[in-house]
């Protein structure tokens, strides 16, 4: 299921200066020829990229629909609320979600900070980030070491690159944040000299010396990313529930029959669906019935981020949505490519031009997670892409197979958890067949999901989302019935009836389960074989899904068998039981609801709903560099130094990296190989 990598630490083989980082030499290898003559050709589609500084040619990217539930939304299911706002919201690949006055959830993370257990940290190099090459492994933190090498670099960075920005005054600041938001309405631009803007450490310029740094490659610039951070092992940053609405929380019988607790109590942020360790287990939720922990699936993980970490373009596992809540600091940048198959393939495409030659290498590049590319290049090629800037409090929530990436603009603490409501079963079954071609397990067992739908009908509600499961359920009963019958013709044999094989367990998915699934791959696409699988006599592990079997050995078709779990007869009664289901959802009078999805696609509006209210809302703000909340034996975080011009012509390099470990490991500038020792 879950496989999640031990890193152990170890010192970098490089060689660190007081600033920044220097790659040690190394001979140049035939791959890394390779990949220089692919950057070179890549550099030449960047004629109309941006350099530092030149505002009138930066990346300007639409923002996506930013919604603001009310407290009665809240209070309620967040898949209804969700379902409501995907006609719209789909349309953009993400969305941001702002909770009304009142939320307001009490820190959990102070008690968190000094834990004695470290996580490990993934190091970034960002202006080699568009080539796709492995996250090397950076150092181990507890979560209040971390958050003070984040403060302390990007307090370093804006004292390098943004020296003047304290002389400006607070409403010069304010002004300027707004500026660039929204070209389409006056409104929302700003009345500051554009000579300014370059000294204010605000998200808009964040946003390009980022793309500066990646695109151009300006100067180097090295982070490390604690990503997938396990919350069963250093806590969630949401309560546990009382009421076994979370895989990891308790059971108390005294408050299970205790009405809803309120918005804004304390109670109410342990209980409430929108607290992500509940929203998998939501009554409407479709991985309600996965009971195993799968960690960043149904049960969170945690991200520590600081300036400039990268979460790289992607889409989910098994094409599900994603729901991301920032805790604490730094605003989060995102950008988002509709789920359509139009333009997730038109993003699939720009990729693999870009790393045509890596990609030869490593032809599933894309689901490593480990390559950023500038939207200016998707713009070229006609693929829609928005983006939104998430701060403290906030929900993002992407589609399914919305590709999805984006940065953070100084030190934070976020969380994300997946999801499915009942309209997800066609994307999981675009992503289950892509898996099998790149023969990759997939997380969950698409075939397993499906038919657990089809015995919960209950809760299949809408007309709707009914027909999209008869829809697959009979795609894939068709396929294995016609694959059975074609197999049976060629001469392997059925011992059905003399192999005693345990059930398919419908009710839920739980740990046997799970590792009865992983002992049935098909070894060659990985795929579950959970209706049924062939097997041969020369092995007593290796099995087939009956679409491979003639890839298993070279054996003759005798001595292959075919074990089923499913019966024929159990098939074709749950694809009745479904399409009578579905027909009893029916509304009379009823006009196909693809005709009517099809005509609603009109033009998007020149700026995204609830766009404007929310550049109102946080025009104010200011990026904080020390989001830190200390225990009760920690130290606050020094004030940072004081940088003359003098000592910024001495740290004017073209490096920027790891640095600022505590005062107590600095000697004389040296910074201890980045940040040992926090």
């Amino acid at each position: 299921m879950s496989n999640r990598r031990a890193t152990k630490r170890r010192r970098h083989q490089h060689s660190y200066t007081p600033y920044g980082f220097h790659a040690s030499s190394a001979a140049t290898t035939s791959n890394e020829e390779r990949l220089l003559h692919q950057t070179i050709q890549n550099s030449k589609l960047g004629e109309t990229r941006g350099t530092r500084g030149a505002l009138g040619n930066k990346i300007e990217v639409p923002w996506g629909p930013v919604f603001f539930p009310t407290v009665e939304d809240m209070e309620g299911s967040p898949l209804d609320y969700i379902d409501k706002i995907r006609p719209i919201a789909q349309r953009y690949g993400i969305c941001k979600i702002v909770p009304p006055e009142g939320w307001k959830q009490r820190d959990f993370f102070a008690a968190k900070m000094e834990v004695p257990r470290k996580f490990s940290t993934k190091l970034q190099l960002l202006h080699r980030i568009q080539e796709g090459i492995s996250f090397g492994d950076g150092d181990e933190y507890n979560p209040g070491s971390y958050l003070r090498y984040a403060s302390n670099f990007t307090k370093h960075y804006k004292r390098r690159e943004y020296p003047e920005h304290d002389l400006l005054t607070a409403s010069q600041t304010n002004a300027t944040a707004v500026e660039g938001q929204s070209q389409k309405n006056e409104s929302l631009k700003s009345s500051v000299p554009m000579q300014d803007d370059r000294r204010l450490f605000i998200p808009e310029n964040l946003e390009q010396d980022y793309w500066d740094v990646v695109e151009n490659r300006s100067r180097e610039v090295i982070v490390e990313y604690g990503n997938d951070v396990d919350t069963t092992e250093f806590g969630s940053g949401f309560p546990l529930s009382e009421r076994g609405r979370s895989l990891q929380g308790t059971l108390d019988p005294n408050k299970e029959s205790l009405p809803e607790p309120k918005f804004g109590t304390e109670d109410f942020y342990k209980e409430t669906w929108w607290n992500l360790n509940n929203i998998p287990n939501t009554p409407d939720s479709v991985l309600r019935h996965v009971k195993v922990g799968i960690n960043g699936i149904n049960v969170p993980w945690m991200y520590y981020g600081s300036l400039f970490t990268t979460f790289c373009w992607h889409n989910e596992d098994n094409y599900l949505y994603s729901i991301n809540y920032h805790h604490h600091g730094a605003p989060k940048q995102w950008y988002g490519v509709p789920g359509t198959q139009k333009d997730a393939d038109g993003l699939e495409k720009v990729f693999k031009s870009y790393l045509s030659m890596k990609m030869r290498d490593v032809p599933d590049l894309l689901h490593h997670i480990t390559t950023q590319f500038s939207p200016r290049l998707l713009q070229n090629a006609n693929v829609p892409i928005y983006k939104l800037l998430q701060h403290e409090g906030e929900f993002v929530v992407t589609f399914p197979r919305s590709f999805h990436g984006g940065f953070s603009m100084g030190p934070n603490i976020g969380e994300a958890v997946n999801f499915a409501t009942h309209d997800w079963i066609a994307h999981g079954s675009d992503a289950n067949e892509r898996y099998r071609s790149f023969a990759r397990p997939a997380v969950l067992s698409h075939d397993r999901l499906t038919f657990t739908m089809a015995h919960h009908l209950s809760e299949q509600k809408s007309y709707k989302n009914c027909k999209l499961l008869l829809n697959e359920l009979e795609r894939v009963v068709t396929e294995e019935l016609q694959l059975r019958r074609k197999l049976l013709m060629q001469g392997v044999r059925d011992v059905s009836d003399m192999i005693q094989l345990p059930p398919n367990r419908l009710n839920q998915l739980d740990e046997d389960s799970a590792d009865y699934d992983d002992k049935r791959l098909c070894h060659a696409c990985k795929h579950v074989c959970f209706f049924s699988a062939v097997a041969c006599e020369c092995s007593q592990s290796k099995v087939s899904c009956l679409r491979h079997s003639h890839y298993m050995c070279r054996c003759t078709t005798e001595r292959r068998y075919l074990m089923i779990w499913s019966t024929e007869e159990e098939l074709e009664n749950t694809c009745r039981a479904v399409r009578d289901h579905c027909e009893s959802l029916k509304p009379e009078g009823f006009v196909d609801e693809d005709e009517m999805e099809t005509k609603s696609l009109d033009q998007l509006p020149e700026v995204a709903v609830g766009v404007e209210r929310d550049l109102e809302l946080h025009k104010h703000d200011v990026i904080p560099t020390d989001p830190y909340v200390p225990s009760q034996k920690d130290e606050p975080l020094p004030a940072a130094e004081v940088t003359t011009d003098e000592d910024r012509d001495e740290e004017r390099e073209d490096v920027i990296g790891l640095d600022d470990s505590d005062d107590d490991k600095k000697k004389d500038g040296d910074y201890q190989d980045g940040v040992e020792g926090m």
